[in-house]
């Protein structure tokens, strides 16, 4: 039997494994989330079954640890399940990754073993919807030092005041990570994680937000009014979530990349069978050497964003995560997604060209993944941010 890989894995850069997981993942999402994206569109909706469906089939808690009711296994895993989510309901897919990576492995890397037992069960099961309070109004790229919630220490509890803003899966969340700063004159170093429930008192979703894509991901302002968070549920050490914030990003950003590559697939997929159908001057556009040249050139940026999106994932699961916010890591993370972003807009300006008048009509899924591209040059640090970030690391070195 030959060693040799096969050219599906040659093309790729997957193992037979990897391509097996990305296999499953796909048959799944196209059968499971790919029905519901049309409806989330149209109307905001939350299909509330969606996520213990995914939970059920192991999709939740890909690195938690089998005994907390995870997989255990790694976050280029992670990745690729999201590229297959991405490429059949990106609005899904970005409220997954809030939920497993934002807040869910965040959990597992800093909180402590009682924690752990408390929450990541239900979270691995999908029975508990996970999210993520760190923007607020008015602080969005200077996350930290323009954050004003803040928290007091009364006996037992914080007391948390203050508003997150933007926050993914905020109206739906039941267990949400959330910073506060717990020392105003320290400034970013006086931040403190914690594991808010959106039962405890004081909390509340202020209002849902209405977007222009990624609809049906639940989006919400959140308030804090004198929210009673117990003591115990204090993420780390106090004064210390400047940490838990700056590792998180790193791998948020890697992770934003497998979406970007889910979507341009797809869109690139709906091109390819658009040119061959679609006829004009007694012929299929696709004879047409400048719809050819769209869909070469297309093809080419999807394949660049893979080798990128893959290279991103596997330094991630390399490099350890207390390395995060400095370093290779934070440089290569930022570059990834700032490269991924912006030629998943390349792809997605192309497709829509090919697709002419129908791909400019909201209904039509062209236009659905169209509306997608500018959050996630905006989102974990926008464009510009990106940028600064890379350039930093390479004249601090």
């Amino acid at each position: 039997m030959s060693d040799r890989p096969s050219v599906m894995q040659a093309f790729t850069g997957l193992s037979a494994d990897e391509m097996e997981i990305l296999t499953q993942a796909d048959r799944f999402a196209q059968a499971e989330a790919y029905p519901l994206a049309q409806r989330m569109d149209d109307e905001e909706w939350w299909p509330e079954e969606i996520f213990p469906k995914i939970g059920a089939t192991g999709y939740f808690g890909v690195t938690a640890p089998e005994e907390l009711g995870g997989s255990g296994m790694d976050v280029f895993t992670s990745g690729l399940i999201l590229q297959a989510l991405g490429r059949w309901n990106h609005a899904l897919a970005l409220a997954w990754v809030a939920h497993e990576n934002l807040c869910l492995h965040n959990i597992l890397r800093n909180a402590n073993d009682a924690q752990k037992q408390r929450y990541v069960p239900g979270l691995c099961k999908g029975t508990s919807i996970g999210a993520l309070g760190l923007t607020e109004p008015g602080a969005g790229s200077d996350a930290l030092g323009s954050m004003r919630t803040t928290a007091r220490r009364e006996g037992g509890y914080y007391v948390l005041n203050g508003s997150k803003i933007y926050i993914t899966n905020g109206p739906v969340a039941d267990v949400l990570l959330v910073y506060a700063k717990t020392d105003k004159d320290k400034g970013a170093q006086g931040i403190s994680a914690f594991i808010v429930e959106k039962d405890f008192p004081g909390f509340k979703v202020a209002q849902k937000l209405i977007k222009m894509g990624f609809r049906g991901s639940q989006t919400a302002e959140l308030v804090f009014e004198d929210c009673k968070v117990p003591a115990e549920n204090l993420v780390g050490e106090e004064n210390r979530g400047v940490k838990v914030v700056m590792s998180g990003l790193d791998l948020e950003r890697a992770m934003i990349s497998p979406i970007c590559l889910g979507i341009a697939e797809r869109a690139l997929a709906l091109s390819l069978d658009y040119a061959r159908q679609r006829k004009q001057f007694g012929r299929p556009i696709a004879d047409f050497q400048m719809i050819q040249a769209k869909l070469a050139d297309m093809y080419t940026w999807v394949e660049s964003m893979r080798l990128f999106t893959y290279q991103t994932l596997r330094a991630a699961n390399v490099i350890g995560e207390e390395d995060g916010g400095r370093g290779e890591i934070h440089k290569l993370t930022a570059a990834g997604v700032l490269y991924v972003a912006e030629t998943m807009n390349k792809v997605l300006n192309d497709a829509v060209q090919v697709h002419g008048g129908s791909g400019y009509i909201w209904e039509s899924e062209i236009n659905r993944l169209y509306r997608s591209i500018k959050l996630l040059e905006i989102g974990a640090g926008t464009s510009e941010v990106r940028k600064m970030i890379i350039s930093k690391e390479m004249l601090s070195a």
